[in-house]
């Protein structure tokens, strides 16, 4: 089942807002009824020191009776029944005791023997009759038990209710405490999620983009995220597929459009062994009866050369055409100028100076056609540059390392402006006249370079010339022919 990403993303976070509400909750619930829990605690503390206030002032006054000290006590129980009274009716059922009506008529029974005791007394002073000593002390000891009854019952009572608020206290600490290491695990889980289904397949599309943009056409690796990124990755390899077939078609039409350049050029190179042939068939046709067959074999023999040297022009315009597959060969560098330069040498105007210093070591694998390809653009750019001619140089040489040689092919032309050095490599890109270029040369140059894992370099002044350097690996890895391969 696929899922897209913002349903991910809204189930991650519709999980981490129910989780975070659960807890939420369960805490806020904790801390009520803790507050409850102490709000009891301090009345139960505060009835339970009302309480023995009247105890205190009940053993005083049976210790001096004097009748202060029983009005005050009978005044404290009172004032401990209205408390405990205000317990059960606002926190009766958040309270662990249950019983607390029966604690109220304990309390009551407290007071109602105590209160007898004033009958004792008449003008606040003491009475002193046979009935008085009789019942005294059986009052006395009726009183003294019921509050030390209600006094340990009332104390058992605040104990326990002092052991479950620590209780709770812990709890909540406990609860806090699960309650950040479960947001924490919930925030990591959630992180982790976003990295694996949302951060990853943006990395991975993003390096791919990052290689098609240097020139690397290789198809991203298929995702399985059942999501956008899955199409996404689909879409761009679709496209990749479709740019090595426009960069294939690309080099192709530059190829032939260099190829109509070279047309003329070609045509005048193949006018001159023509001729030769001509004229020597028809010494040999007017001569054929009696003409001297030394002379004659020698008129065959030039002619011949002349067809040989004519189909090898025809085979390399041919092979230059030809739309081919990238082939590596070990090429001796310097056979190959001196070819590409007998196919472009009739395109050389007279005011533009042709000099070679090409050394006879340098060997490479290299695709020849390609590179010729190369060799030809930038050596009619040169010369479209030198309108009023000058010098073109064609130099080439190994660098310190002797992993790689370069060739640069520099001009005393009208230059470069510094504005368009960096766009000079854009396809469609031309500062020359309309119709005089297509802006693909340069273009197409730079893609086979890449595709030879070599790199060009450009250096300009205005008024001075163009110096274009390439720089070209002596032997491929496996990965760059490869790569190479498979972006032809």
């Amino acid at each position: 089942m696929k899922i897209s990403i913002r349903r991910k993303i809204i189930l991650t976070f519709a999980v981490f807002l129910v989780v975070g509400v659960a807890i939420w909750s369960l805490n806020y619930y904790k801390h009520r009824l803790l507050t409850r829990k102490l709000q009891i605690l301090e009345k139960k503390t505060d009835l339970f020191n009302t309480i023995l206030e009247a105890r205190r002032y009940e053993k005083n006054y049976f210790l001096s009776l004097e009748l202060a000290n029983l009005r005050e006590a009978l005044s404290y129980v009172r004032l401990a029944e209205k408390k405990l009274s205000n317990i059960i009716d606002n926190y009766g059922q958040y309270t662990l005791t249950k019983n607390l009506k029966q604690k109220l008529v304990e309390l009551q029974d407290y007071e109602n023997s105590m209160a007898p005791l004033l009958a004792y007394y008449e003008g606040g002073r003491l009475k002193v009759d046979q009935k008085l000593l009789e019942n005294f002390p059986r009052n006395q000891r009726e009183v003294r038990r019921l509050g030390r009854r209600i006094t340990i019952e009332m104390e058992e009572m605040l104990g326990q209710e002092r052991k479950y608020v620590n209780r709770l206290v812990y709890e909540s600490s406990m609860y806090h405490i699960a309650a950040l290491g479960g947001i924490l695990l919930l925030s990591i889980l959630t992180a982790l999620y976003l990295v694996f289904n949302v951060n990853r397949p943006l990395k991975t599309i993003e390096d791919a983009i990052q290689k098609i943009a240097e020139g690397d056409y290789d198809n991203i690796p298929a995702l399985s995220t059942g999501d956008e990124f899955e199409s996404l990755v689909a879409s761009l390899n679709r496209m990749i597929d479709e740019l090595n077939k426009r960069s294939e078609q690309l080099v192709q039409s530059k190829k032939m459009a260099s190829l109509g350049t070279l047309t003329s050029g070609v045509a005048h190179e193949l006018n001159n062994p023509l001729n030769n042939i001509s004229t020597s068939v028809q010494i040999l046709l007017e001569e054929l009866e009696d003409g001297d067959r030394e002379y004659q074999r020698q008129l065959l023999s030039d002619t011949e050369t002349q067809i040989e040297r004519a189909r090898d022009i025809v085979k390399a315009l041919l092979e230059f055409s030809r739309e081919r597959s990238f082939s590596l060969q070990r090429v001796h560098f310097k056979d190959l100028v001196e070819q590409t330069i007998q196919l472009i040498k009739s395109e050389v105007p007279a005011n533009v100076e042709l000099r070679v210093d090409v050394p006879d070591g340098i060997e490479a694998e290299i695709d020849p056609r390609r590179i010729q390809q190369v060799m030809i653009n930038l050596i009619l750019n040169g010369i479209q540059a030198m309108e009023d001619g000058g010098v073109l140089d064609i130099k080439a040489f190994e660098t310190r390392s002797g992993e790689e040689f370069c060739f640069t092919v520099g001009d005393t032309g009208k230059g470069i402006a510094p504005e368009d050095l960096p766009k000079i490599f854009d396809p469609f890109f031309t500062t020359k006249d309309v119709g005089k270029g297509s802006g693909l040369g340069l273009s197409v140059s730079h893609g086979i370079i890449e595709q030879h894992g070599g790199r060009i370099e450009v250096e300009s002044e205005q008024g001075k010339g163009t110096t274009f350097s390439v720089y070209l690996p002596v032997s491929l890895t496996s990965s760059t022919a490869e790569s190479g391969a498979q972006s032809s």
